[in-house]
């Protein structure tokens, strides 16, 4: 049945970069490969190339290839997502599947005659392309995400959640379909057995498959890999189990999939059979598997125009319906026209599932080879048309723009709200020593969101855990537990001072902008800490640098929706409660946000503060800018002169080696020292540094302090004002 053929699509993609790219080019490939393009005079090299009998070896192994792919899909499925999709997804997703299938199943009823006229004795297969062309695959949908790069996006989410209840939709449909319509040639008492067969086997993986994995995922210490001796017994266990599916009238990948199902998605189990397995499985093998099957298509022996005009007719008009359906369930529920077209776009995605499928249904039912043909060509439409149309009209980065004012200047309040990241156990005490710079007290209230990130290993769906609510869609595995621990005794040392709340974003690197950009418009926060990528060693030689936390940090200062610190750490955390800092003034936003986060440190009578302004020698007084530097510094150098914590100096600098010479003076003078980032701006004090600045990211003055030439010990920060609505990436 047509049904069955679906449960295969109730599984997620692996995170390949780019992979709906890869599967419109693997299918181009079979069709020219084919005999549906005569090669001519190439054709001897393409009987060279696949001699007789090849193409059942090559199927042969592609297919067990296919089956590997389909388990580690299945490994990294959360069943659990379907209890934490929201209403707007269930009616999207199950509206999209269901509506189309009866308003095509009711024409077919009510005007079979004419059907009859156009199509001739093939009328079965159209009931055949409402159903499949009705359902997406969220393995497909997901990849085509990951492509987009819009996985994390609010439309992402919508679209991951809504495919995820379309396909689970189509899989107990499927099952139904399987279990009391597939086996219409044998007695029921066969019938029933068969079914009492495959209920007792899904038992058996439930009742000691899954347990038995758990004493695995227990019997390993955390942060170990698992025993090599367990992976290779899961492998064995799995082709085992599949093979055993056929004997009670059950595809081999049925029984794949269900096993793949028990397995513990994420760290350590999961994770691990999805490194040691995906390349060799995803990559390559289910590569020459989809080029296998499109190599199967003939379009020469298409003889029947009518049926192929009117087959893609249908799967037109199925997929206006879905548009239709899922735009108008978008403008009840308030969603921007754009975004609602945009996700019946993405929901309308065909990929190498929906292949396999038709395939499935072919050489399962008696099925026109013109209809699977017109389908399977139907994806490369469908996938070509979705990626143009999303990469078109939706940016995700938009919500970001700098409309409203949130940084350390404009706070309305004297509560400071900080979004904090971490990526690496020694950040915690890097991120403590900024909470402390910070000087938070019952008038100067911090509020700090400490954003652990981590890698999305082992599992498809990316999911966002809020520790202190316990709201997660994620497995039990213990994530950020010491986190939690070391922050929760940082609130109790500040208590009513302080407000700490944790949280796990567990995503592919390229989309974990997305989530921290997303924490700080909820939370309104005003400031974005940022570890630098480079790890210190005692002494002061660099021990490590990490590219993924560099690009994360690049795509952050380009959207974030407020002002940004990045934290370049080369010396211990603070040991004394009196903390001694500088502020490195040269002029400009950026400054004048550093200015203000340094004022709150100033706060604390026991720190002291620096105050270093390097002017121009032939400086314009009559600039706008800088009287708005002035203005900014009354409060220094005016208000609070008489502060025995503050000291404020003017030097005046004549090139840049004298600012160089200054900065490498001071650098080691400090325990923590604050500079705008001043990014593309070009003053007298750093003329000519600009060319040599290793680190665009932390500007000229930060890139002196991070140097290697300099001898330092000192947390720097470094500062970059809200970006505004221009600066903006689009």
């Amino acid at each position: 049945m047509i049904v069955q053929s679906q449960i295969y699509s109730s599984t997620v993609p692996s995170n390949s970069r780019n992979l709906a790219s890869h599967t419109r080019n693997q299918n181009l490939a079979g069709l020219l490969l084919g005999p549906s393009i005569p090669a001519g005079p190439w054709e001897k090299y393409k009987k060279m190339l696949f001699p007789f009998g090849s193409a059942d070896i090559l199927n042969t192994v592609s297919s067990l290839g296919y089956s590997f792919y389909l388990f580690l899909n299945s490994v990294q499925m959360d069943l659990r997502l379907i209890t934490k999709t929201g209403r707007k997804a269930w009616v999207i997703g199950l509206c999209s599947y269901f509506i189309p299938i009866i308003l095509g199943c009711g024409s077919m009823n009510l005007f079979r005659p004419m059907w009859k006229s156009i199509v001739g004795d093939e009328i079965s297969g159209i009931t055949v392309v409402f159903i499949t062309q009705s359902s997406c695959s969220f393995a497909v949908i997901s990849s085509l995400l990951n492509d987009l790069k819009i996985l994390n996006s609010e439309l992402g989410r919508l679209a991951l959640s809504a495919s995820f209840v379309n396909d689970v939709s189509g899989a107990i449909w499927a099952g139904v379909g399987a279990a009391f319509f597939g086996r219409e040639e044998v007695n029921m008492g066969i019938r029933m057995r068969h079914v009492g067969a495959f209920l007792a086997f899904i038992t058996f993986i439930l009742l000691i498959g899954r347990p038995a994995m758990r004493w695995i995922v227990k019997k390993t210490p955390e942060g170990r890999s698992v025993n090599k001796a367990y992976i290779y017994g899961i492998i064995v266990v799995f082709l085992g189990l599949g093979y055993f599916a056929r004997y009670f009238g059950e595809s081999f990948l049925v029984g794949v999939i269900i096993f793949g199902l028990a397995v513990p998605e994420g760290p350590p189990l999961g994770s691990q059979l999805v490194t040691q397995l995906e390349l060799f499985s995803k990559c390559f093998l289910s590569s020459m598997f989809l080029t296998s099957c499109t190599m199967k298509m003939d379009l020469t022996k298409w003889n029947s125009l009518s049926l192929v005009i009117a087959i893609s007719c249908v799967i037109v008009v199925v997929h206006l319906i879905r548009w239709v359906l899922c735009m108008g369930i978008c403008r009840y529920c308030k969603i921007p026209f754009k975004d609602g077209f945009c996700l019946a776009l993405i929901l309308s995605c065909k990929g190498i599932v929906d292949i396999c499928s038709y395939l499935l249904i072919y050489e399962t039912m008696t099925q026109s080879r013109i209809i699977v043909d017109v389908m399977i060509i139907s994806v490369l439409v469908l996938g070509t048309i979705s990626t143009l149309g999303v990469r078109a009209l939706y940016d995700p980065s938009r919500k970001y723009a700098g409309y409203q004012n949130r940084n350390i200047m404009n706070l309305k309040h004297s509560e400071l709200r900080i979004v904090a990241c971490i990526h690496k156990p020694w950040h915690s005490t890097h991120i403590k020593n900024v909470l402390e710079f910070c000087s938070p007290a019952p008038d100067n209230p911090l509020v700090a969101e400490i954003l652990h990130l981590m890698e999305l290993v082992g599992r498809s769906n990316p999911i966002f855990i809020e520790h202190k609510l316990q709201q997660s869609a994620s497995s039990s595995y213990n994530y950020s537990g010491e986190l939690i621990v070391a922050f929760d005794l940082f609130e109790r040392d500040y208590v009513g001072c302080v407000t700490a709340n944790t949280y796990t974003a567990i995503s592919p690197v390229i989309f974990m902008h997305e989530d921290v950009c997303n924490l700080a418009l909820d939370t309104s926060a005003a400031l974005i800490v940022l570890p630098f990528h480079v790890k210190w060693g005692g002494d002061g030689s660099v021990e490590s640098e990490d590219s993924n936390i560099r690009a994360l940090n690049e795509k952050i200062l380009a959207r974030a929706p407020c002002s940004i610190g990045i934290l370049v750490n080369r010396g211990p955390s603070f040991n004394s409660t009196s903390i001694r800092a500088a502020m490195v003034f040269l002029g400009g936003p950026d400054d004048r946000e550093a200015l203000c986060l340094a004022r709150r440190f100033a706060k604390d009578a026991d720190n002291r503060l620096f105050v270093f302004r390097l002017l121009a020698h032939d400086k314009d007084s009559s600039n706008w800018d800088h009287m708005i530097d002035d203005e900014a510094l009354r409060e220094i150098n005016g208000a609070h002169v008489n502060l025995e914590n503050i000291r404020y100096e003017e030097i005046t600098i004549g090139d840049a080696s004298q600012t160089m010479f200054l900065i490498k003076d001071i650098a080691n003078k400090f325990d923590f020292i604050v500079v705008g980032r001043r990014y593309g701006v070009r003053s007298p004090q750093t003329f000519g540094l600009e060319d040599w600045t290793e680190y665009s990211e932390l500007g000229v003055i930060g890139d002196l302090l991070a140097s290697h030439d300099t001898d330092t010990t000192a947390s720097v920060l470094v500062v970059q004002q809200q970006p505004s609505h221009e600066d903006h990436i689009y």
